[in-house]
């Protein structure tokens, strides 16, 4: 299902633009020294997607291994900790301190007595538990009985808390606690009055928006047309939307919002024209996207700069695993990874919406893949062959 959208810009208030807008790389960028491991993901090329969709390119930016934890998230989560310990620290120490000193000893003996928390499907609490562990702070993870047994014991927390129910109740539960117990909830989704701290985790997937567009000009390709941006409570999509927004001209890029059919929250409030909660009926495989009210701060931003929004089933998301598994040089894509693509599979397909959508055969499509094989034997049951014979298949290619 596709449903179209009236983007309205002037919804964008200032502090929107400068917090997701061309400068917010440049606040989040110094933290990530703080990474041992700390790279740009590649941007590869898929002329055989471009080719079956009749547009002129299509690329995708691969976050399956950002900063070794398997997914975008790792910039959102880690970095929100980092800023908030920071502000922390200085007010501790009366005094201000550079990034660097985040990791001294002084700084070491502080950390021990904070915990930060958050509900999550997988890869938003691993990004905060591993922004509390290099700080050497506590990390308690809250997961819904959804969440698999892999996705949780890969989350590496110093405790994950079970809660029954779904991922917003898992949700409610964390911040329940953490008020109970004066922990600090970094929580990726917002509500009225809860609005920061879910800010600052949009902000640092700017990261990857800045640099797919330096590589698109490495390439010599000029900028996207459209973007198809998967959505859990939507603000992966509203940070990557505003800043393309921002960087290329609003009247110069289309966002496409995919949600699973399973769980369009997003999907659900631009057709009522405000915030609505979505009700579940069954699970989806798209596990990091199964989410069942939008943010707050995301759903204005993505009200103010989304073009369409669009759902798509199970099947759709196996088949687009499934095309990056097995072509020439094979990326691996967990099922919410490439809900992107499956999204732009779905819609090229019919011609009225290609219309409205202006997706032609000069268009440019930007896609990420937000995480890997986040759950190895889910992948291996869908595409058939182990994330690791995958990746054999590139060294192969490359060697």
């Amino acid at each position: 299902m596709i449903h179209f959208h009236s983007p309205d810009h002037d919804l964008l208030t200032e502090s929107d633009k400068v917090l997701l807008g061309a400068a917010a790389p440049n606040l989040v960028r110094p933290y990530l020294s703080l990474w041992r491991n700390e790279h740009s993901t590649p941007l590869i090329l898929l002329p055989e997607i471009a080719q079956a969709t009749e547009v002129a390119t299509v690329v995708m930016k691969d976050e399956g291994h950002r900063l070794g934890l398997g997914s975008f998230k790792a910039l959102g989560g880690a970095y929100a900790v980092m800023t908030l310990f920071k502000r922390m620290l200085e007010a501790h120490l009366e005094d201000n301190i550079s990034i660097a000193q985040l990791i001294s000893p002084a700084a070491r003996g502080f950390a021990a007595s904070i915990t930060f928390c958050c509900a999550t499907d997988g890869n938003h609490g691993k990004s905060v538990a591993a922004g509390a562990r290099i700080l050497g702070c506590r990390s308690v993870i809250f997961v819904h009985e959804g969440v698999t047994t892999a996705r949780a014991a890969a989350i590496g927390a110093d405790e994950i808390v079970r809660v029954k129910g779904n991922y917003d109740m898992s949700v409610d539960e964390a911040e329940r606690v953490s008020k109970e117990r004066g922990w600090l909830l970094v929580s990726d989704t917002s509500w009225e009055g809860y609005e920061e701290i879910p800010s600052l985790v949009a902000q640092g997937y700017t990261i990857l928006a800045e640099e797919a567009l330096d590589q698109i000009e490495e390439l010599n390709i000029d900028p996207p047309t459209h973007v198809f941006l998967q959505a859990g409570v939507g603000g992966f999509a509203s940070s990557i939307s505003l800043h393309l927004n921002e960087a290329l001209g609003h009247e110069n890029i289309k966002t496409i919002v995919v949600e699973p059919d399973r769980a369009a929250c997003l999907f659900m409030s631009a057709k009522a024209g405000r915030l609505s909660s979505f009700s579940p009926t069954e699970p989806t495989i798209m596990a990091m996207l199964e989410c069942y009210t939008p943010s707050l701060v995301a759903w204005r931003i993505l009200n103010a700069t989304a073009t369409a929004f669009a759902t798509v089933s199970e099947e759709e998301a196996k088949d687009a695993m499934r095309k990056l598994a097995f072509r020439e040089h094979p990326i691996v894509a967990g099922e919410s990874g490439c809900a992107g693509l499956a999204g732009l599979l779905t819609v090229a397909g019919d011609p009225e919406v290609r219309r409205r959508l202006g997706l032609n055969d000069s268009s440019r499509v930007l896609l990420i893949n937000t995480e890997g094989a986040t759950d190895p034997a889910s992948y291996e049951n869908i595409v058939g062959s182990t994330a690791d014979d995958v990746l054999r298949n590139v060294a192969n290619h490359s060697s």
